[in-house]
């Protein structure tokens, strides 16, 4: 998570391996092994902010085609339609399995199911690590929390599911289990766990200066806001 700008999208590809151009340093390593990014791709999936579908098909046929293209030749016929139909149960688009996927705004699919179906159509791949580049972009309350349910779904099944995001709210940033907080320039300001052993609203209040949280205040716009107030402040070595 990061201002816009931080660099969340640019770490993710790189760390995806979408992004071999420019110079890039370090080392990316996978429980404590050198990544291979050939074996990488093979294992791992990833959902773009603006959904690409063809409009002209059905959600069944979207999922369909992209199975047979990504999954091995070794699955036979029937275990494929079976993990279809998981994939579309997981992220709840069962009942518009002869929808039309349509164009953006116009026909077919709302905002919010075109982003399911983007999930889905990575998901029939079998990934056991998913990369989402914003989620939740463009989208209202209702149709965020949707997506949300189905991404827990899908984090639920054991697969492990990166996100960017913006400025969630405080139902959305509860979702996540760990947070990489980044300021403008890709900087790390903070990574550690959310929920109950989430210690971030006392990292950032132990330091000098801090304003205190108000009760019920989103922790993810408080936090954003404390570390752009006090951007230029040097003596401030956190940033």
């Amino acid at each position: 998570m990061g201002v816009s700008g931080a660099g969340k999208t640019t770490l993710m590809d790189v760390l995806a391996g979408r992004k071999t151009g420019g110079y890039i340093e370090g080392d990316i390593t996978i429980s404590g092994y050198p990544k291979n990014q050939e074996t990488f791709a093979r294992i791992s999936g990833y959902c773009e902010q603006f959904d690409i579908h063809s409009p002209n098909v059905t959600v069944y046929e979207s999922l369909i085609f992209s199975a047979w293209l990504r999954l091995p030749h070794e699955v036979d016929n029937n275990t494929r339609q079976m993990f279809i139909e998981e994939v579309m149960e997981l992220v709840e688009l069962g009942s518009l399995r002869g929808a039309l996927v349509g164009l953006p705004g116009v026909t077919g699919l709302s905002t919010e199911q075109r982003k399911r179906l983007t999930i889905a159509v990575e998901l029939v791949a079998n990934p056991s690590i998913i990369f989402m580049d914003e989620p939740t972009s463009g989208l209202d309350a209702r149709a965020a929390a949707i997506v949300m349910r189905t991404v827990r779904n899908t984090v639920d099944t054991g697969r492990t599911v990166v996100c960017t995001i913006h400025q969630p709210s405080i139902d959305i940033i509860d979702s996540f289990d760990e947070l990489f907080l980044i300021k403008s320039g890709g900087k790390e300001i903070f990574v550690g766990p959310l929920g109950c052993r989430c210690e971030l609203i006392q990292y950032f209040e132990a330091i000098q200066g801090v304003s205190k949280i108000k009760d019920g205040y989103n922790s993810a716009t408080w936090m954003l806001e404390v570390t752009s107030r006090v951007r230029g402040d040097r003596n401030r070595s956190w940033i």
